[in-house]
């Protein structure tokens, strides 16, 4: 029987990130999960939009597809360490528009559901980023924009899923975030390799 596919998110650009560095590492990430075999090298990345918008268009009929696990990633631009996000809160900010210009139209991203999700495999995957060099931190709290979305609904799947926050990569040449005999999105796609594996099992 053929291994369901990985998934693999990241974002494409938005008004002060042109280029989005989650959609870097998440290309980056495919090449070195397809070269280890993950998934049984079936590994799909798809760049989402960052747009309200494509959630149903581009995510869910992803996610309907039915992949084995599902590894998200997102830019925090004030970030300096790697965020691996252990819950999304059924919460949206009326804020701050998406790339599109649209405003969240309510606070809550589901009428009736739950206050949050959580991820199961957060704790391990934090771990394993740590044992590979990358300097990662815990954290209860996605924001409340398009990677909280995208990782609250993602998270009613009946599979593994989890959201993991990058810092720039301009950070790189700081003490942390990467190891530093790689640049700084092939470091961390290759630590990230071994969260994958760990969403897998």
């Amino acid at each position: 029987m053929r291994a369901k596919p990985l998934l693999v998110t990241g974002f494409g650009p938005f008004p002060g990130v042109p280029r989005n560095p989650s959609a870097v590492v998440a290309r980056l990430l495919g090449i070195h999960a397809r070269r280890h075999g993950l998934a049984g090298g079936d590994v799909r990345v798809l760049i989402l939009p960052t747009s309200y918008g494509a959630i149903p268009t581009h995510l869910f009929p992803a996610l309907a597809e039915g992949p084995s696990a599902v590894l998200m990633l997102g830019v925090a631009r004030r970030a300096k360490r790697v965020r691996v996000e252990f819950r999304a809160r059924n919460r949206v900010s009326r804020l701050f528009p998406d790339a599109s210009g649209a405003i969240a139209q309510r606070l809550t991203l589901l009428a009736g559901g739950p206050a949050e999700r959580r991820a199961g495999g957060a704790a391990k995957a934090l771990a394993s980023l740590r044992r590979h060099g990358i300097a990662a931190i815990p954290s209860h709290d996605a924001g409340r924009y398009l990677c909280n979305a995208a990782y609250f609904h993602a998270l009613a799947e009946d599979i593994p899923v989890l959201f993991i926050h990058i810092p720039p990569l301009a950070e790189v040449g700081r003490p942390g975030p990467y190891q530093r005999d790689k640049p700084p999105a092939e470091a961390l796609a290759a630590a990230l390799v071994a969260v994958a594996r760990g969403l897998l099992v």
